[in-house]
């Protein structure tokens, strides 16, 4: 009798053992620490200076989904402004780029999302919750924007639009949207398929997305005789807002007294609507 309780008791416990496991079979994400993140854009921006591109815009993709769903790993993005002036954009790499550094330190660079799915692919771990699939699509959407980033879109994921169907034999599929806030108009969608043992299939993205008003000479016509055209300038440079503060300082660098003025003018404007 004493035999059969301590065999039922090993077997109850074995059984809350698979139990525990099988509820949270995803991996505790491990965040980097300050001093990973240091050398990881370190290593970024020496693999610039390498192909001569350390005049790009190097700034770090800090987002809750994409540090769950790819712990481990820091993204850095990598922007070689178009407007008013294109800059020179190195061999291999394009006007907007994305980074991936790991614990090893070096710098992975992805230019499309055909390498972003190729990277999800062979990095992501398996996802089999719902949660986990969820968090997998919203680090993808957040990734992908930075492709079509030009310097001036601002994004932001489009509430309630995560969602997650149940397929056969224990896949699922996740999607999600988001949607340009400022810089222009449209919507860039997601859609990321997981098979039974959790792991990313395929993807299916679509982008409608259109560019709104570029600074090309706006800053110079604020003084314009006609007044269409000041207006129209003026208009212009409210849309494009805060992205435009690089732009306006350059312009305003060599203006004159009365230009500088109406620089000053349009950018007040631009922080009192919060643009």
């Amino acid at each position: 009798m004493k035999l059969s309780l301590c065999a039922l008791s090993l077997a109850l416990f074995v059984g809350v053992l698979a139990l525990a496991a099988d509820s949270n079979p995803e991996p505790v994400p491990k965040k980097l620490s300050k001093e990973d993140l240091e050398k990881a854009e370190k290593a970024v921006r020496a693999y610039l200076a390498k192909v001569k591109g350390s005049h790009g815009q190097v700034k770090q993709i800090t987002d809750d989904s994409v540090e769950k769903a790819l712990p481990g790993y820091a993204f850095y993005s990598v922007l070689f402004r178009q407007f008013p002036i294109a800059r020179v954009t190195p061999t291999g790499l394009k006007s907007s780029n994305v980074f991936v550094v790991g614990r090893d330190r070096k710098p992975r660079l992805l230019t499309s999302n055909k390498d972003l799915e190729k990277f999800f692919k062979e990095k992501l771990p398996a996802r089999t919750s719902k949660v986990g699939v969820e968090t997998a699509v919203q680090a993808w959407v957040r990734l992908s924007q930075e492709f079509l980033q030009d310097g001036f879109y601002r994004f932001q994921l489009e509430k309630d639009s995560t969602k997650v169907r149940a397929g056969t034999s224990g896949a699922q599929t996740a999607s999600a949207k988001v949607v340009v806030m400022a810089g222009g108009n449209g919507t860039l969608f997601a859609s990321l398929d997981f098979n039974k043992a959790g792991k990313l299939t395929s993807v299916k993205e679509e982008s409608k997305i259109r560019p709104g008003p570029r600074p090309i000479c706006q800053a110079t016509k604020l003084l314009d005789k006609d007044p269409i055209v000041r207006g129209m300038a003026e208009q212009a440079l409210l849309c494009m807002g805060r992205a435009a503060k690089p732009y306006l300082d350059e312009q305003r660098g060599k203006a004159s007294p009365a230009l500088k003025k109406a620089i000053d003018r349009v950018w007040q404007r631009i922080v009192e609507t919060d643009r």
